[in-house]
């Protein structure tokens, strides 16, 4: 069975709530480049159904991550909403280098001691791998509902590792999702972007 037929196949095996979590899915990264509100509630039922799933699988792990994504689209909404009253809350913001290295450090140190406890204590495969993967998530989903421009930057090296693990794994649509994450993330790192830009123009034009 080659590449493509096997990616053919795990489409016709997902299941109907498969497809609903992960048109979801794409809704909310599209609309999240857009700055628009509703994307968290697209984020909300997707990762609930993805909650379910993975927790039926005994995927514990991914089942927990996406427990807190939907605390996160909550929070998420929260934000982004009171930004309504207040514009200068809404806009996209960037971090000092030195804020994102010290992010980096201390979240890899936190991943490495995930990754050694499900090495030498789980059946967990690619413990390491998974642990970063998991960790940096999120943190980086953190910053999306922060609107810190950086959050693109993370998410392409999140979602390369990701595409992967899932090749290893053989989950080959969850491959090709990933590969539309990454460069839908490379979209919106170049979307937010232009828009900080413009935000820091508006104050020196005022001069």
């Amino acid at each position: 069975m080659d590449f493509v037929t096997q990616i053919l196949s795990g489409f016709t095996a997902m299941s109907h709530w498969e497809y609903i979590a992960v048109a979801l899915s794409m809704a909310y990264l599209l609309l999240a480049i857009k700055e628009n509100l509703w994307c968290w509630p697209a984020a909300f039922f997707s990762t609930l159904i993805y909650t379910i799933m993975y927790w039926n699988g005994a995927l514990l792990m991914e089942s927990l991550l996406n427990f807190y994504y939907m605390y996160m689209a909550v929070f998420g909404w929260v934000v982004w909403r009171k930004g309504k009253a207040n514009q200068a809350q809404r806009l996209i913001t960037s971090w000092p280098v030195n804020r994102h290295i010290i992010l980096i450090v201390l979240t890899a140190l936190v991943s490495l001691a995930i990754g050694y406890v499900m090495q030498n204590y789980t059946h967990a495969d690619f413990a390491y791998l998974d642990s970063f993967t998991t960790c940096f998530a999120v943190v980086t989903t953190y910053l999306v509902a922060k609107k810190v421009l950086e959050n693109w930057l993370y998410w392409i090296v999140i979602d390369a590792a990701s595409m992967y693990l899932y090749y290893e794994k053989g989950y080959y649509p969850t491959l090709v999702l990933f590969v539309f994450y990454t460069v839908m993330a490379a979209w919106g790192f170049k979307t937010w972007y232009e828009e900080y830009e413009q935000s820091q123009a508006k104050p020196m034009a005022q001069l």
